[in-house]
C-alpha cells in the first residue's frame, strides 16, 4: 500500500521536473531575447509603474514641503470633489463627446479612404495621394491649429467659400461660438491624422488572398461589391483591436487643440479633463485634485478596455486577450 502511494506521487513530480527542464531549456536558447528585453522592462518599470507611488497625493492634502510622513490623509475628499463640482461634469462632459466625434470621424474617414486608395490601379498615384494625405501628421498641434484659425476667421477661407457658393451670407465666427466648437475640434483631427490612421488598413488590406477577388471576378461581382464582402471582412480583425484600443482612451479628447483654439466665449465648450487639471490642479498648485483627476482617467480608461475586449470575446471578434 505504501509503494504504491509513493508511485503516486513520484509521477506528479517527474512530470514536474520535466517541464521544468523543458522550461529552463526553453529559456536557455532564448537568452539573447530576454537580455534584449530587460532595457525595455526596465523602462516600463522605471516610468510605467515607479510614478504609480504618486497617486497616494489624491488621498492626501499634498503640501510639497512637506516629507510623506508629514502629509495630511483626507481619504476620497479630492474624489468627492471632483464628482460634485460642477465645473468637473462640465468638462467631463465635453471630453466625452469630443473623444466621441475624434473617435467615430477618425475610423470612418480612415477606413472609408483606405478603400479608396486601394482601389486606385496608377501606384504613382496612389503613391502620390497617400503621401499628400499623412504629410499633416508631422506638423505639430501649433502649426495646425494656427492653419485652422486662420482658416476659420472672419475673412478667412472657409467663409469665403461659403459665401461664394451662396451657402451663407454673412461670414459665421466658429471659434466665438461653443456649438460649432466640437466639430471644428473633430475636422482637424481628421485632417491631420485620416492620412496616417489609413497606413495600418492598407497593410491589413495587402495581406488579403488575391484570389478571393479573382473568385469576386468570376462570379461578377462590382468593384463596390468586393470592397463591401471581400476587403471589409479582409480588415475586419484589424478594425476590431483598433477600436478596442480606442475605446480604452475615450476621455483622451485631446489637450492641444483645445488649449490653442479655445477661448473665453466658448471656454463651457473647450474645457477637457486635462485642461481642468491644468488650471485647477498644477497651476492652483493644488497636486492632490490633479492627481485625483489623473486616477480617474486611467480607471475609466482601463475599465473601458477590459469591458471592450470582453465584448469583442462574447461576439466571437477578435481581441487584446
Amino acid at each position: 500500500m505504501d509503494e504504491t502511494l509513493m508511485d503516486k506521487h513520484a509521477v506528479p513530480k517527474a512530470k514536474r521536473r520535466k517541464q521544468q527542464q523543458i522550461t529552463w531549456s526553453l529559456i536557455k536558447s532564448q537568452r539573447q531575447l530576454i537580455f534584449m528585453s530587460v532595457p525595455l522592462l526596465a523602462y516600463i518599470i522605471l516610468f510605467a509603474y515607479v510614478p504609480v507611488w504618486g497617486w497616494t497625493m489624491a488621498f492626501q492634502n499634498y503640501k510639497p514641503a512637506r516629507s510623506f510622513g508629514q502629509q495630511e490623509w483626507v481619504g476620497f475628499k479630492q474624489f468627492k470633489f471632483l464628482f460634485t463640482d460642477d465645473s468637473f461634469l462640465r468638462v467631463l462632459r465635453n471630453t466625452l463627446g469630443m473623444s466621441i466625434i475624434n473617435l467615430v470621424l477618425g475610423f470612418v474617414t480612415a477606413i472609408a479612404l483606405a478603400l479608396l486608395l486601394n482601389e486606385i490601379k496608377n501606384i504613382f498615384w496612389k503613391r502620390t495621394v497617400q503621401t499628400i494625405s499623412y504629410l499633416p501628421h508631422f506638423l505639430s498641434w501649433i502649426i495646425v491649429t494656427g492653419i485652422v484659425a486662420t482658416s476659420l476667421a472672419s475673412d478667412g477661407i472657409i467663409n469665403d467659400v461659403l459665401m461664394r457658393l451662396h451657402l451663407i451670407k454673412e461670414p459665421i465666427l466658429w471659434l466665438s461660438e461653443g456649438k460649432y466648437f466640437w466639430g471644428v475640434v473633430g475636422a482637424s483631427h481628421v485632417w491631420k491624422e485620416v492620412g496616417w490612421n489609413t497606413i495600418i488598413y492598407l497593410a491589413a488590406m495587402a495581406a488579403i488572398d488575391p484570389s478571393l477577388y479573382e473568385a469576386a471576378d468570376i462570379d461578377g461581382a462590382s468593384r463596390y461589391r468586393k470592397m463591401l464582402h471581400v476587403t471589409l471582412p479582409g480588415i475586419k480583425p484589424t478594425i476590431v483591436i483598433l477600436l478596442i484600443m480606442s475605446i480604452g482612451h475615450i476621455l483622451e479628447a485631446g489637450f492641444e487643440v483645445q488649449y490653442l483654439l479655445g477661448n473665453g466665449l466658448v471656454v463651457d465648450w473647450a474645457e477637457t479633463i486635462d485642461i481642468f487639471v491644468l488650471k485647477y490642479g498644477i497651476a492652483q498648485g493644488n497636486y492632490s485634485l490633479a492627481t485625483a483627476g489623473g486616477i480617474f482617467k486611467t480607471v475609466v480608461s482601463v475599465t473601458m478596455l477590459l469591458l471592450a475586449n470582453w465584448t469583442a470575446k462574447r461576439l466571437g471578434e477578435e481581441r487584446l486577450l
